[in-house]
């Protein structure tokens, strides 16, 4: 008989591409999930995995095997759904996927009030982009995803996912004080063209919307400082070096120097969680989400328009 945990690392391996990307995901080192890939191998008596240049791919008959692996994994988790449901228990783990701000200005506060009141769950936290979460949470590789969106670049929601809205997180113009857009009490978008900008890069959905606006206001941005951290930019920002559009989700205080202002029209975030409809019913999903839900009020009253939530 097969063993689920390595049908887990295999079918870990076929959904993110690699060995070192399926154990980021599974909360594992490479070598563990390369081991129990390699046990599987010995079990079933067949190749699983080729090199091919500095990295692996799944043969023919790993490919199917993970197929059937994903099928066997969401028999299981109905099963788990099933039991914990009758014990009305939050028990088990609960794998968590969220967006930075998100993981950085929401989640601290919602997990560590699950770890009290639901003592026998084990939360494991992921984070990357939202738009690589929705299919994550489809595939079973996470249970429930914190994700953004932003009106006119809303974030497909899979087939057989369900969605809870948290709130809306308003996005600010973060620039230096002497800056002469900062002498303005709100800043229209139009006075934004030809500046030069801090932003996150290509692909991620913060960069998306930043370019998309610009481009209906008149202009391509010009996004000379491509970062992945906020907190970059903001230094970036203190630096003197360009203007940043950063959400209030898990921003701290601001450096001397730097001002927020609000930009007309007012660019602001969806934040939303997603989780497979077929645990609707699980206790730790429901917990979950009521943490989040009570959680998101408290950051925004503990947070006033100079300071940011995340």
């Amino acid at each position: 008989m097969m063993d689920l945990g390595r049908l887990r690392a295999l079918h870990a391996v076929a959904v993110h591409g690699s060995v070192g990307k399926a154990a980021v995901a599974l909360g594992f080192t490479s070598s563990a999930v390369s081991q129990q890939i390699s046990k599987l191998e010995r079990e079933t008596r067949t190749v699983l995995l080729e090199r091919q240049g500095r990295g692996v791919v799944l043969t023919d008959a790993a490919q199917e095997l993970a197929g059937t692996a994903r099928q066997v994994l969401a028999l299981v988790e109905q099963a788990e759904v099933t039991l914990e449901q009758q014990r009305g228990q939050a028990i088990g783990q609960l794998r968590v996927a969220s967006f930075a701000t998100g993981a950085r200005g929401l989640l601290p506060g919602a997990l560590a009030e699950l770890r009290v009141s639901c003592p026998e769950l084990e939360i494991r936290l992921l984070e990357t982009d939202p738009y690589l979460a929705g299919e994550l949470v489809a595939r079973g590789e996470v249970d429930l995803a914190v994700v953004q969106d932003w009106p006119s670049v809303p974030l497909p929601v899979p087939e057989g996912v369900s969605r809870l809205d948290l709130g809306l997180d308003p996005v600010d113009l973060l620039l230096r004080a002497e800056d002469p857009l900062a002498a303005l009490t709100e800043v229209p978008v139009a006075k934004l063209l030809g500046q030069r900008w801090t932003s996150v890069p290509p692909g991620n959905i913060c960069h998306d919307w930043l370019v998309r606006t610009m481009r209906e206001a008149g202009e391509e941005p010009d996004v000379l400082y491509q970062v992945g951290e906020f907190e970059t930019q903001i230094a970036l920002i203190a630096a003197g070096l360009g203007l940043g559009l950063v959400p209030r989700l898990g921003r701290g205080p601001l450096p001397a120097g730097v001002v927020a202002r609000p930009v007309v029209p007012r660019p602001t975030r969806r934040v939303f969680t997603l989780w497979r409809t077929q645990a609707s019913r699980r206790p730790a999903i429901i917990a979950a989400l009521d943490a989040l839900r009570r959680r998101w009020p408290l950051r925004d009253a503990a947070q006033g328009p100079g300071e940011a939530a995340g």
